[in-house]
Formats: structure tokens, C-alpha cells, sequence
């Protein structure tokens, strides 16, 4: 009896799931302000981009964890050759792997900036770390 009742219990609760989810997104808010975080890399990654988004996420997760779990701040690490995500590359006139932040206000956005000193600062941890951390930091201020 008991095994019975789980399967119809389990079904009822990924429904409630799936129909709360989309009526959350449904009434997503659009006058919310975030920073997102796009490491963009390609489909061959050698040793120093991998170590970049490393880095990145690093730096990311150990100094903004209240900021990255109100959804204000979010890092996505996408791959400009998968199918849809060509745009990226003239959107921010990428040339090669990079971190790129992008300021949504209202739905829109309204300001993003090319972290460029990654590639020099690659093989210094800390002082990599620091930059992301500084950049971030400023375009949260314009979060506000």
C-alpha cells in the first residue's frame, strides 16, 4: 500500500513544482537590477583559459556568496560555438576567451564591460582575483 501511494504522491509534487516554476517565471520582474558574469570561451580550451574561469568562478563564489544567491549577481560560462550563442561574439566584439560584465536594469542592458587585463593577470592568482573582485564590486554599486 505504501509504495502505491508514493508514485501518485511523487507525481503530484514534481507537477506542483513545474507549474510553480513557470508561474514564477510568468511573473518574472523585469525592474529587477543584476550583474551577470559571462565567462566566454570556445570549444577548444587550453590550459591558461580554463584556469580563467577557474579563476573567475573563484572569485565569484568566495566573495559574493549573499549577492549570488539574491539572483543580483550571476556567473555563466558560455561556449560562443554552441548553436544560439553566436550573437555573443558581436554583441561584445569578442575576439578571444574573455569575462565580460553586463549590467540588466529593467530588463535591458544598460551597461557591460570586457575584464581585459584577464589574459595578463592569468598568472597571478591573487592579483586575478582582486581585478574581478574590484570590477564586480563597481558595477554592483550601479546595481543599486
Amino acid at each position: 500500500m505504501e509504495v502505491i501511494l508514493k508514485k501518485p504522491f511523487l507525481t503530484v509534487l514534481v507537477i506542483s513544482a513545474v507549474i510553480a516554476g513557470a508561474l514564477a517565471f510568468a511573473g518574472e520582474d523585469t525592474s529587477f537590477t543584476k550583474v551577470t558574469a559571462y565567462y566566454f570561451h570556445g570549444s577548444f580550451r587550453c590550459h591558461t583559459c580554463a584556469k580563467m574561469e577557474k579563476y573567475s568562478r573563484e572569485a565569484i563564489e568566495t566573495n559574493f556568496k549573499d549577492t549570488l544567491q539574491s539572483g543580483r549577481l550571476e556567473f555563466k560560462a558560455v561556449n560562443v560555438e554552441d548553436r544560439g550563442n553566436e550573437h555573443f561574439v558581436d554583441d561584445y566584439k569578442l575576439y578571444t576567451k574573455s569575462l565580460v560584465l553586463s549590467l540588466v536594469k529593467d530588463g535591458k542592458e544598460v551597461k557591460h564591460r570586457n575584464l581585459d587585463k584577464i589574459w595578463q593577470l592569468a598568472g597571478n592568482k591573487q592579483k586575478f582575483i582582486d581585478y574581478v573582485r574590484g570590477e564586480i564590486s563597481l558595477f554592483l554599486k550601479d546595481a543599486q
